[in-house]
Parts: C-alpha cells; structure tokens; sequence
C-alpha cells in the first residue's frame, strides 16, 4: 500500500486533543511538513506551549493511529518520527506592531557595567538618528533613570486611540520606562516573581512607545522570571550579553549565553561586548592596562562562535556619565563616544544582515519524545 501525505492526514483526524476534544487536523495542530522518505514517515505536531501535559500520549497516539490506518503496521512500524513543538504566538509580533527591533541587554552577572552599556547604547543609536526606546527591566535594581537623570520625573497618562497609557519620559532623543518612576528611589521592591513579571508586562504593554526602530531592554543581570516573562511577551530580534575579562565574570556570561539559546528562551545571541576591557588615564590616552585580564571577552566570543560586538575602555569619564546622567554617547567626537557609536553600528550591522538573511520564521521549541 502506497504512503501519502493525504492519508496520514485521514489519520491524525482520528486522534483527538484531551484539551479541547477537537481531532488534530480540526485543532489546527498538524504542521505542514509531512515527510515520506521511502517507509520513514516525519511530521510535527504544534502545541501552544512546550510543556503541554499531553504532549507524549497525544505524539504516541498519533503514531499508533498512523500505523494502525496507513498499512496495519506492515510496513512502517518503527519508523515514524513525530516531533511536538510550540505553535508560534502570533500575539508577540502583533504586541508591538510599531517597533521593528526589540534588543535584549543582558549579563550572566551583577557589576560588568551592563546597564551603563544599554544607557550608552540607546544614545549612541538615537544620536545615528534612529528612534529608540529602553525599557529599564531591573525591577529590584532599577538604574536608568538616575543615568538619564530623570529621578525625579514622574511618566503621565496619554490617551492613545481610545486606550490610557503611561507615556514614556524622553530624554537625549531616548524614550525611557523604569519601575524606578513608580516607587520610592529610597526603598528596596520587595516583590514575588510574579509581581515582578507583571510590573514588566504592563511597561511594555500599557505603554504608549510608538515607531521605534530599536527598543532596547535592559534585563537583571543572572537569568529569572523576568528574562522567561521577556521572551513570551515580546517577539526578541536577538540578545546582547555584556561581560568583563575577567575570569569570574566569564563563567557567568557563558550561562548567559546558553540561557538565550536554550529551548525554554531560544533566542538569537547577537553578540557578546566586553567592557572594562582595558584602563585607559585620561592624561595617557594612548596606554592600555588590563586591570581584569586581557581579551577574555573576546576569546570567549571565539569559543562560542558569536560576534565580539566591541570593547569598551575602563575610563573615568564613562562612570561620571552615568553618575551625573549625561552618557559618554552624547558626544561622538571623543574617544568613549566613538567607542559607543562603533559599537552601535556594529549592532545595526548584525541585525541587518541576519534579518536579509533569514525570512522571519516562527520560534518554536522542540520537545523530543
């Protein structure tokens, strides 16, 4: 008997999702991948999250179904292979329909300077005349606004095609949320997992962002609810990961990096910044000491094949900027602010290329039986 995608279609309409009750094909669950090489049988089955607890009786009772209508098990038995992955959510492109980029700044630890990075880098970007907004995801750590020096403001409601929405502060061409504007700067957020992944749902949905062409958020350093709350709100472009040199520093990044391209987060890394990479005095800008090491950053970028984004100096003025609230990013025309501009086009670079690269394509996370 001949093995056609047609009949293992008739098939899966015999297996029902415990779910909804809906067989697969009527629930929209069957991908459009069928496979038949020779007696080998390949398809997927879509599910609205990994962990489904049907997954592994709903897959074995579609390969019971496959055997038991195709060809009675006589000559296929052994050889389907079913894979269940995540139907993609189509919610997250739609959350955000007016912001074409949205970049993840991470660190696997506290103190390598990663939100003095994001802070530099959305200046640096509206400086090259791009719209940005940063999203100050640090819920118990909130630090942007003190870099922006905006403590003291307090965002206000806009009406936005018939829907109140917080209004982001704007400063340096930056549009700037932080829970930081909503609680005393004074007292420490002593919230659960859950409030906080709420308070960041509702900066990045009830707030009223607009075109942006790069939004940029500003994740708590280590990996959290927060980062798996990122991830399933918004569609990520990719992931950015700051480290220093340092060997301590590093053993945390590479966490970082396999959070991002693990199957839980799955998404793009797309590239690693090494800051503090060297000391430079201000009166000898030409000297270079490695006060954390030397191009730790970059050998581990080479070891784990993603793109060393740049490598920004240890200089005083950098932490006076992000002290006082005007970023180094300001002006382009010294050596920090290059450095900040150049690590800016890289970026730009890197998701021009992969976005004529790629065509976007659904994120799915594979469940393997």
């Amino acid at each position: 008997m001949a093995i056609y995608p047609k009949l293992i279609i008739e098939a899966l309409t015999k297996v029902r999702y415990p779910g909804t009750g809906k067989n697969l094909v009527e629930a929209g669950m069957v991908g459009n991948d069928i496979r038949i090489e020779g007696n080998k049988v390949c398809f997927s089955l879509l599910f609205e999250k990994p962990n489904d607890p049907f997954v592994k009786s709903v897959v074995k009772a579609a390969e019971t179904a496959i055997l038991t209508y195709v060809d009675k098990a006589a000559d296929i038995k052994g050889n389907i292979l079913a894979v269940a992955r995540q139907q993609p959510r189509p919610e997250l492109d739609k959350l955000l329909p007016q912001v074409k980029n949205i970049i993840a700044v991470s660190s696997g630890k506290g103190g390598v300077g990663k939100s003095t990075i994001a802070a530099n880098l959305a200046v640096a970007l509206a400086q090259s005349g791009y719209h940005v907004g940063l999203l100050d995801a640090d819920i118990f750590g909130p630090s942007q606004p003190k870099m922006f020096r905006v403590e003291d403001v307090r965002p206000h409601m806009v009406d936005a095609g018939g829907r109140e929405l917080i209004e982001p502060v704007e400063k340096y061409g930056v549009k700037l949320l932080s829970i930081g504007f909503f609680v005393n700067k004074e007292d420490a957020v002593l919230w659960r997992g859950a409030m906080a992944s709420n308070a960041l749902k509702q900066l990045i949905t009830d707030a009223n962002w607009g075109e942006l062409d790069y939004f940029l958020i500003d994740l708590p350093p280590g990996t959290s609810d927060i980062h798996l709350t990122m991830v399933q709100t918004v569609a990520v472009t990719g992931a950015i990961v700051v480290t220093t040199p340092q060997d301590v520093a590093l053993a945390d990044a590479r966490k970082g990096v396999s959070m991002f391209m693990g199957d839980k987060v799955n998404v793009p890394v797309l590239g690693l910044i090494e800051n503090m990479a060297w000391f430079t005095p201000a009166e000898l800008p030409e000297n270079k000491y490695y006060i954390f090491g030397k191009d730790g950053g970059k050998r581990l970028a080479e070891e784990l094949n993603i793109p060393l984004l740049g490598q920004i100096p240890l200089v005083q003025s950098i932490r006076e900027g992000g002290d006082t609230g005007s970023p180094v990013a300001i002006d382009p025309n010294t050596i920090t602010g290059a450095a900040f501009r150049t690590l800016a086009e890289n970026i730009i670079t890197r998701i021009t290329c992969r976005n004529e690269r790629q065509t976007p394509t659904e994120r799915v996370q594979v469940a393997k039986k």
